[in-house]
């Protein structure tokens, strides 16, 4: 991890990315998709493509001297990943294909051992991939899943939790660590401290958390956190499992082949130990080493500027597009309480319109229902349309969104 800090220049980060100096129609794209993905710095584009021009290899168990460089490589990218998360071992960290398959990874390994009148706990908050798995498993093995409550703008109640955690029946606590939605943070720590005091582990989806503040996984104390490169501004097609040595070490393998195993015979088979029995067939060599090269390099910028940054962001959007007729912003008022993205509805426009036209217009938002159904039928919205940050944004950028929803607003009504 790089220790000296550069200076917070906006204009100079954004020279470091390619894509936002192309230009589409004389203009380059407005980009306030970022909780879908980041886009990508020169660092972590050169990485890739020195690997694959001077260290392509497969690593592991290889004598020649390319395959030494590519293990050296994809295992230096774990102990970045280590340090990136304050790990206790790089042994702690598992590559997968991202957040969804990290999940994905825990609820077949814990729920092999589950029974009928199990349950798990998570929040409406939660994105798909932190919902569809546990739902699975309640087809296939009548496990129960328990709702904690929460208010209009995203606050759990943590009382709920406690009556949740009381039968004893929990066996897992899974929680958002940043809602895509609605911009919240629950309070990771607390939910942590009384889903132990309970016996029951917790599962953190870091998915949107990574990119916008640090992630000490000592300090949360969580048993299992999961996150994808690709919205950390490294690359797609590769995500991190973190897990505790002891818990991670109880579950079985996902996959099966080669890399993943000690031992295997005509009857059976012995698994490799952590991380490598998470890790069957060749592993993503060069994407660790482009996220290794996107940790690198996010480690110039000291948290405190760049969550300085985005919270001024967030605090002119809200500002801005409060002065547009009917528009409706979710989640909580108050700024201080938000962070990433702000998503909202426009009275007499589809969000998908509006975002359509947006787009034409060069002003890059989402809609829809952000992979959060349970969410957005609490809210008893059918879709809404988002706005996020990341670090290279703009205030000029911010700017530009109000006055073009105005805009729109009078073309659909002159149609």
């Amino acid at each position: 991890m790089i220790h000296a800090r550069m200076s917070f220049d906006v204009s100079a980060i954004r020279r470091q990315f390619p894509l936002l100096s192309e230009t589409a129609d004389g203009r380059p794209p407005v980009y306030l998709d970022n909780a879908a993905t980041t886009q990508k710095p020169r660092a972590m584009l050169d990485a890739m493509q020195s690997f694959y021009e001077h260290d392509n290899a497969n690593p592991h168990r290889g004598m020649h001297i390319l395959a030494e460089r590519a293990t050296d490589a994809y295992e230096g990218a774990r102990e970045a990943v280590a340090g990136f998360l304050n790990a206790a071992t790089p042994e702690e960290i598992v590559f997968t294909k991202n957040a969804t398959e990290s999940i994905n990874i825990v609820a077949r390994g814990l729920g092999a051992a589950w029974k009928k009148g199990d349950a798990v706990i998570l929040t409406r908050l939660e994105h798909h991939s932190n919902v569809v798995p546990w739902l699975i498993l309640k087809e296939e093995k009548g496990i129960e899943l328990r709702w904690v409550d929460m208010d209009k703008d995203g606050h759990l109640d943590l009382s709920s939790l406690d009556s949740l955690l009381t039968d004893g029946n929990a066996k897992l606590v899974t929680v958002t660590a940043l809602s895509n939605v609605l911009g919240i943070r629950p309070p990771l720590e607390e939910i942590t401290r009384r889903a132990h005091a309970a016996g029951a582990p917790v599962l953190l989806d870091a998915a949107q958390s990574v990119a916008h503040h640090p992630t000490d996984v000592q300090a949360l104390d969580c048993d299992f956190l999961a996150f994808s490169a690709h919205k950390l501004y490294g690359p797609t097609g590769i995500g991190i499992l973190y897990g505790k040595a002891s818990p991670l070490s109880r579950l079985p393998p996902l996959l099966g082949g080669g890399m993943m195993i000690k031992e295997v015979c005509e009857e059976r088979y012995v698994p490799a130990d952590i991380p490598a029995r998470f890790e069957g067939g060749t592993p993503p060599v060069a994407e660790a080493v482009g996220f290794a090269a996107a940790i690198r390099w996010l480690g110039q910028y000291a948290w405190k500027d760049i969550e300085a940054h985005e919270r001024k962001l967030l605090a002119l959007a809200q500002k801005e597009l409060l002065t547009v007729p009917g528009l409706t912003i979710l989640g909580p008022q108050d700024v201080t309480e938000r962070s990433g993205s702000l998503s909202f509805t426009v009275d007499g426009i589809h969000p998908h319109d509006l975002t359509h036209l947006l787009g034409e217009r060069g002003i890059c938002l989402r809609a829809g229902q952000h992979c959060t159904e349970p969410l957005h039928r609490h809210l008893k919205l059918m879709a809404t349309t988002r706005l996020s940050v990341a670090l290279y944004n703009t205030e000029e950028e911010i700017r530009a969104v109000a006055p073009a929803i105005r805009e729109i607003q009078k073309q659909l009504r002159g149609k």
